[in-house]
């Protein structure tokens, strides 16, 4: 099983939709970061714990393209899938399907690890995100 990788339900508000009832674009920036953080908690890489251990990880890129409209009432899923890099960054990848598994969109983040106290960029990867990599690829 490829733990880099995790696939979670959405749930779409009445508040995310437009006067048309299709959901707003902006709103999938929304999705995407429900998906990065509940990965990032399932394998205890989340904000917390870079804080805890002395680090920030401000989003610095994202990307989305829109294949397919979202409605209100719809039940999509989105796939998160963390993508290592050799650079003290992280890029997770995004997909949102529709009930008929078809792509409504791609999307993209890419964060980096910045010293919390000084906001200063991080060169090289926090040990505990090494250690938390290395299970996920191991496991």
């Amino acid at each position: 099983m490829n733990q880099l990788t995790a696939t979670f339900p959405i749930q779409i508000s009445f508040s995310d939709v437009d006067s048309l009832g299709i959901v707003w674009h902006g709103h999938y920036i929304k999705y995407f970061e429900f998906a990065r953080e509940a990965f990032a908690k399932k394998h205890h890489i989340d904000y917390l714990t870079a804080k805890a251990h002395g680090f920030a990880l401000p989003i610095v890129k994202t990307n989305t393209e829109h294949k397919l409209t979202l409605k209100y009432g719809q039940n999509p899923t989105i796939k998160v899938e963390l993508i290592p890099k050799e650079s003290a960054k992280i890029v997770y990848k995004y997909t949102i399907y529709n009930e008929d598994n078809q792509v409504v969109c791609l999307g993209e983040t890419t964060q980096v690890f910045t010293h919390f106290e000084i906001n200063e960029l991080a060169l090289v990867f926090p040990e505990y995100y090494k250690t938390a990599l290395k299970q996920m690829l191991n496991d």
